[in-house]
């Protein structure tokens, strides 16, 4: 295996908006970067108002193809139009840029895998967060039958998980968020005969524990003598943010001690996306029905309009929805000594970075007792406890929330240090780089690509590319 030598990686990731695939894009960039190697990201999209700082300031080098196709047709066939960008995405960078590169990294859409491979020669490490065929029908949840869907969506789907499966196989080594992950994978890809390596998402630890600018316009939009509560995670349905305020009320009504408590629910939402719009709205409706006051906030500078809602209260309102946070904001929240805790309310999610993050910042993490999360947070015993693993039930969950209310100072203080050590030794950013690189190399190491048994899959990929664009012309005809 070549060591010591200085990569030049180009990394591959469908959309650079908020979230945590998208962390964990960034982080993994930056981490090869301070060791030296180069990369660039390609991506389809990337807003320069909707994105992690380091990819609009210069720290990373990000390459913006604009597909001439659309993300869906009235709310539909996203899949279909996600597999076509990124082909047109892979072919501006085959015809431009490919051959400077000594090893491509590829995630959540592998699509692509075979094009590089054949055409271009190198080797392809496809890190998957998660099986797309298992998310087509609403959240996943393990050992659970899928829900039953209607022929055409069945007619629709085959083409698309068979497409998924055929090209992810093709790559030369695949990587898993957690074991979780891995397992599931395995278990519902019949053709993979790969070993999936686990590869945890790790952080800037530094970007987290650095303190925060006072001086911050965004700062005091949230900032609180109030104890508080918070959930980092995008308005998503499959987020279930709705287990948070369930809870928080249950809390409120059963412990008159926690009537100062607030909760905070920040993310990242888009208005393109109809399911953020209907997320949003179930939560604050959801807050109003139990009394709960609210209010939705946006930075400063953020060019995404605040959309409008009856009986928002602008000061100190029970429940704060933060659209897009800024990296300060997200510091400023993790940090203030007024954070009692962070909620992390997915259940059977892939990894989740959120319950690292709060980790990191010494804060007890209550999440669902399935998926990743039982990987990062240590449960039991409890002289070792991290955290709590509670199914997503809100009475449960108001329970765990009284006892983290009330905890001692010197629990609150012996808790807070056994997290910042776990999550430092497990999840950092540096031991995430370094086994990134470890694979990287291993993957360069193997050679020239054999191009045997890939012109099946590119001719099958090709044929989906060319029934779309005669689809999209009578659509928009």
């Amino acid at each position: 295996m070549v060591k010591s030598s200085k990569l030049r990686i180009a990394f591959i990731h469908p959309d650079l908006g908020i979230g945590g695939a998208e962390r964990l894009v960034v982080d993994a960039a930056l981490g090869l970067q301070s060791l030296g190697h180069s990369v660039d990201i390609y991506t389809s999209h990337h807003d320069q108002h909707h994105c992690f700082d380091e990819t609009r300031d210069g720290t990373l080098s990000i390459h913006h193809v604009i597909p001439p196709l659309p993300r869906s047709i009235h709310g539909k066939f996203h899949i279909m139009f996600a597999h076509a960008r990124q082909l047109h995405l892979t072919m501006h960078l085959m015809c431009t840029s490919a051959h400077q590169y000594d090893v491509f990294f590829v995630d959540q859409l592998s699509t692509c895998i075979p094009f590089l491979r054949t055409f271009c020669g190198k080797r392809v490490v496809f890190y998957c967060h998660f099986p797309d065929k298992l998310l087509a029908n609403g959240a996943y949840v393990e050992d659970q039958r899928g829900k039953n869907v209607s022929i055409l969506k069945y007619i629709y789907r085959f083409p698309m998980d068979w497409l998924e499966e055929a090209t992810t196989t093709q790559a030369d080594l695949i990587l898993a968020n957690s074991k979780f992950t891995a397992r599931v994978t395995k278990s519902h890809f019949s053709s993979l005969r790969h070993q999936l390596k686990v590869v945890y998402p790790g952080i800037n630890i530094e970007a987290y524990i650095s303190p925060t600018d006072p001086s911050d316009p965004d700062i005091p939009q949230v900032a609180s003598q109030r104890r508080t509560l918070l959930s980092l995670n995008r308005f998503e349905m499959k987020k279930n943010a709705a287990l948070a305020i369930e809870a928080f009320a249950i809390l409120r009504n059963k412990d008159p001690s926690t009537s100062d408590v607030r909760l905070v629910l920040a993310g990242g939402y888009d208005p393109r996306l109809e399911d953020n719009i209907r997320t949003l709205k179930s939560l604050i409706e959801l807050a109003q029905f139990n009394d709960l006051t609210c209010n939705v906030i946006t930075p400063l500078q953020s060019r995404v309009p605040v959309p409008s809602f009856p009986k928002m209260t602008p000061n100190e309102p029970d429940i704060l929805l933060l659209l897009n946070f800024t990296t300060a904001q997200r510091s400023g929240l993790l940090q203030a000594q007024s954070t009692l805790a962070l909620l992390y309310t997915p259940a059977n999610e892939h990894f989740g970075i959120g319950p690292v993050e709060g980790m990191i910042c010494g804060l007890p993490v209550l999440a669902c007792d399935s998926g990743g999360p039982t990987e990062s947070i240590v449960d039991q015993p409890a002289d070792q406890r991290t955290g709590w693993l509670y199914r997503p039930q809100p009475s449960v969950w108001a329970q765990a929330l009284k006892e983290i209310c009330n905890l001692s100072e010197t629990d609150r203080k012996a808790l807070s240090q056994r997290a910042r050590d776990r999550a430092q030794t497990m999840f950092g950013m540096e031991a995430m780089a370094k086994s990134l690189e470890e694979v990287l190399e291993e993957a360069v190491s193997m050679g020239p690509v054999s191009r045997t048994g890939m012109w099946l899959v590119m001719s099958a990929v090709l044929g989906l590319l060319v029934v779309l664009i005669f689809r999209y012309g009578s659509f928009s005809g």
